[in-house]
């Protein structure tokens, strides 16, 4: 029997912020006999998908996103380190295209620098051993105040990122990966559901 793990973190006011976003707000209010929710956030509020757009500014934007990159096969692997080199990941990818990085952050409930990031180095390696979708439970994809050279060798290529997962409760191992992003119009990034598939 598949079962499912729900990796996202809800959207909430409360969702962990990256400095200088904006803090997600949601007003419920009573119309004509519903409910109706107005939000106000940013395209990287709580778990979201950075597209190429977001750094590369190329027009390669999160509706443009192959479904085929958002879906399928992925290794989650787990690592103490802080920034997380070619020596974190040597001989741990195991061919996988989508990797899943399980870190310290995901208990954290508000934000904190230095967190867990790719190194330039790491990044580099990552695409030379064929990842095209990388995904963190930290706020970035790399470290507070980077020039963006992480997230542009991520991209380049045509891959995809996934930030702020919650990943406290999923052990290390091979899953099956929905990620979908809202399908926001030119969007640099959009909020996504991401779910894991657990097969016996």
């Amino acid at each position: 029997m598949v079962r499912y793990l729900d990796v996202t973190r809800a959207l909430s006011p409360g969702v962990v912020v990256y400095p200088g976003d904006t803090v997600p707000t949601i007003t419920k209010r009573e119309r004509d006999g519903f409910l109706i929710s107005d939000l106000a956030l940013s395209s990287h509020s709580g778990t979201h998908i950075d597209a190429p757009d977001h750094y590369l500014f190329d027009g390669r934007t999160v509706d443009r996103l192959p479904l085929d990159l958002l879906i399928g096969p992925c290794r989650l692997i787990e690592t103490p380190a802080t920034a997380i080199g070619p020596e974190d990941l040597e001989g741990r990818l195991g061919g996988a295209t989508r990797l899943l990085l399980k870190t310290w952050f995901s208990r954290r409930t508000k934000f904190v620098a230095p967190f867990p990031a790719l190194t330039p180095a790491g990044a580099a390696y990552l695409v030379e051993q064929g990842v095209r979708l990388v995904g963190t439970d930290a706020p970035s994809i790399e470290a507070d105040g980077s020039d963006g050279a992480v997230h542009r060798t991520l991209l380049g290529p045509g891959g995809g990122v996934i930030e702020l997962l919650d990943l406290a409760d999923v052990p290390p191992g091979e899953y099956g990966l929905i990620a979908l992003p809202l399908r926001l119009h030119g969007g640099d990034g959009a909020p996504a559901r991401v779910v894991l598939e657990v097969r016996p």
